[in-house]
C-alpha cells in the first residue's frame, strides 16, 4: 500500500477529492493537524461523495507526531522546489508521498529533510491543483508498485 500525507491542507473540496482518490486506489491517506476547515466540512463531504467510509484516514494533532508514526517508511516531499521527476525515482510499497499546503506548500525543514520529487510543468507555471497533483504522483507509484487487486 501507497501512503499519502497533507501537510495542513486548507481548502476542504481538495481534501474531499483526495479522500476519494484513495478510497479507489487502496492508499492510505495521513492528515496533518491543524487543517484549515472542519472535518465536518459540507464541502469536505460533498466532494469526497460516500467515499469516506472506505477510506483510509489517519489524523496527527500535528508534523512530530506524524514524523515518528513514519519512522520505518520512505518520505518523498512533493514540491515545486525539487529538481528531480515525479517519475524517476524507485518507488517502493509502503513509500510515503508528503504534500504541502495549497497556498505555502511544505516548509523548508520538510522539503531538505527527505528526497524532493516535482511534476514536471512549463516554466512559467506555478502549481497544479493538489488533488490534480496527488493522482498524478499517486499513480506513477502505482504503476510501478502494481495496481492493488
Amino acid at each position: 500500500m501507497l501512503h499519502i500525507a497533507l501537510y495542513r491542507p486548507e481548502i476542504p473540496p481538495n481534501t474531499g477529492n483526495i479522500i476519494r482518490l484513495c478510497a479507489n486506489s487502496g492508499a492510505m491517506l495521513h492528515l496533518i493537524h491543524p487543517l484549515g476547515f472542519s472535518v465536518d466540512d459540507k464541502q469536505l463531504k460533498r466532494a469526497g461523495l460516500d467515499y469516506h467510509e472506505w477510506a483510509r484516514v489517519q489524523h496527527y494533532d500535528n508534523v512530530d507526531d506524524f514524523l515518528t508514526a513514519q519512522l520505518n517508511r520512505r518520505i518523498f516531499v512533493c514540491t515545486t522546489h525539487a529538481t528531480q521527476n515525479h517519475c524517476e525515482p524507485t518507488y517502493q510499497d509502503e513509500d510515503l508521498f508528503l504534500f504541502g499546503q495549497e497556498t505555502k506548500g511544505l516548509p523548508e525543514t520538510l522539503r531538505t529533510q527527505f528526497l524532493g520529487i516535482r511534476i514536471p510543468m512549463l516554466a512559467t507555471s506555478r502549481s497544479l491543483n493538489l488533488s490534480n497533483a496527488v493522482a498524478i504522483i499517486l499513480y506513477e507509484g502505482l504503476r510501478q508498485v502494481g495496481f492493488p487487486k
